[in-house]
């Protein structure tokens, strides 16, 4: 089951609403005493229903936790749809600039605080949750992968695992590189993230760039599995096909 809830973040767009997806596993009203592991993601239109998707294309993500009766929560708040590039804005942990789309002055700090602050207390208040670290989690893609990286370095005292796809490193590698360096990640972190073979050509040596924040960290000893998608595109077909690898990840020997 997927609730959908209208709500506002007065931060960033003022009394404007926005969806957020809340999907419950399928034994969440029979086993009342049972408790569950949250799953926190980024562009929630796109995650579990192609009538909500930017492109028609969603995630599908109802359907696989549904056929394989994964017992999480998943909360997934739709992204700023301002068209003054207000996606960009809430999704990038610091300012960077590009001919595209020019100085985009990055807010994510302010995003993972609210989802922090205001929205995770709502959802362990209102749902049968696990809410330690352990059982938190964060994903994403493009962008959203960004901040899903920003999050499990930045936040790890929050999340303990994450799911990065085809992240948006191209906005700042260097600047990537030095919040993993400089983040205090324990040991135990559990890190998904992935490339596909198909998308290294939409920016500028984006190959060499995706080893080097891989390489990265693989320095800070935390547990990273790391792919190159066979064929894989930046498009929610192909993050979808790569949900069962995600998956296994996210939970093994947990």
């Amino acid at each position: 089951m997927v609730d959908i809830w209208d709500i506002t973040i007065p931060e960033f767009t003022g009394d404007e609403t926005r969806k957020l997806y809340i999907y419950l596993p399928r034994s969440y009203d029979s086993a009342q005493d049972k408790r569950y592991p949250v799953l926190y993601m980024f562009d929630g239109q796109n995650v579990f229903f192609d009538s909500e998707a930017t492109y028609g294309k969603s995630w599908g993500l109802k359907d696989y936790l549904d056929f394989n009766d994964v017992d999480m929560i998943v909360v997934a708040p739709a992204c700023n749809q301002n068209p003054d590039n207000g996606r960009l804005r809430e999704y990038s942990p610091f300012t960077f600039k590009d001919p595209d789309y020019g100085t985009i002055k990055g807010f994510g700090k302010d995003t993972m605080e609210w989802i922090i602050n205001e929205l995770k207390p709502e959802i362990d208040k209102d749902f049968r949750t696990l809410a330690d670290r352990e059982h938190t989690f964060i994903a994403g893609s493009s962008m959203g992968g960004l901040m899903s990286l920003y999050a499990i370095t930045e936040y790890n005292h929050i999340f303990s695992r994450a799911g990065i796809f085809s992240p948006s490193i191209w906005t700042g590698v260097n600047k990537v590189a030095k919040m993993i360096k400089n983040a205090d990640m324990a040991p135990d972190t559990v890190i998904y993230m992935d490339y596909g073979s198909e998308e290294f050509g939409n920016h500028k040596h984006m190959l060499q760039k995706f080893a080097m924040i891989s390489s990265v960290l693989m320095k800070k000893k935390v547990l990273l599995n790391t792919r190159v998608v066979p064929n894989g595109t930046h498009s929610e077909a192909s993050w979808e096909r790569q949900v069962p690898f995600f998956m296994n990840t996210l939970f093994y020997n947990l």
